[in-house]
């Protein structure tokens, strides 16, 4: 069956629908919603209301986030480095901490790379040291824009080794580690 035209230009299948579903019913008053009940449940005896909160700030939404590397040593040490070999910050060394590190240009990053506005402000691509592994790796983050590990496209976690060469927008970068096999941090 052919598609019907409404009185305001919409198009509707009348087999399905015995008025246009876009304008709606007219002159339906429909009463406002109401709750079924006017209060929560009550709370089982053997439950206190509090008892799931937490006693102190160790459980706040606000807290700030603590890494297990530094939580354990009580320091964020670093564990490698970036070091900017062709664009705008050529010569430049960016550290890496353990775990997660974001790299963009915007100085909210771990690793705030200026200069170059082919790399997107936030979360490029991320870097990461595993600690109980002591593998580092590096992964596209949030972009448009892709990242290359030794002119290869790392489209997905990939390892990187000494001296491996990364592509972020206009900026080549040298990954240099800290930790590995020679050290690790206790």
């Amino acid at each position: 069956m052919p598609m019907k035209r409404c009185e305001h230009g919409h198009y509707y299948e009348p087999e399905k629908n015995s008025s246009c579903p876009a304008c709606g019913i007219s002159g339906l008053d429909i009463d406002e919603t109401k709750p079924k009940r006017d209060q929560p449940p009550p709370l089982p005896p053997d439950i206190d209301e509090s008892s799931t909160r937490p006693r102190d700030d160790r459980g706040r939404d606000d807290a700030p986030t603590v890494g297990v590397v530094r939580k354990k040593l009580k320091i964020d040490p670093v564990v490698g480095w970036l070091v900017c070999i062709e664009g705008e910050e050529r010569g430049r060394d960016y550290r890496i901490r353990s775990e997660k590190n974001f790299i963009g240009r915007s100085e909210r990053m771990d690793i705030c790379i200026k200069g170059d506005d082919a790399i997107s402000r936030e979360k490029h691509a991320s870097i990461s040291f595993n600690p109980r592994k002591s593998t580092f790796r590096i992964q596209p983050g949030e972009s448009r824009g892709l990242v290359y590990l030794n002119d290869e496209e790392a489209d997905f976690p990939t390892e990187i080794k000494p001296y491996d060469i990364i592509e972020i927008g206009q900026t080549k970068l040298m990954f240099v580690p800290f930790c590995g096999e020679h050290f690790e941090w206790k």
